[in-house]
């Protein structure tokens, strides 16, 4: 099938399909990907500085 020149027209109910996607998609973001990051960030952390702090002298 030949495919038209340009950007196809979005029905209304496709724009608000689109809408309503990419707020569950930030939710998401928001509740998944955000806690994740902060996980691995303060695994990071923890890391760096339990492997450069000075050696205790006994």
């Amino acid at each position: 099938m030949r495919q038209l020149k340009g950007k196809v027209k979005e029905t209304r109910k496709q724009k608000k399909e689109r809408k309503l996607d990419n707020v569950e998609i930030q939710g998401k973001i928001r509740t998944i990907v955000l806690p994740a990051m902060g996980v691995i960030a303060l695994f990071l952390v923890l890391f760096v500085y339990l492997k450069t702090r000075p050696a205790v002298i006994a």
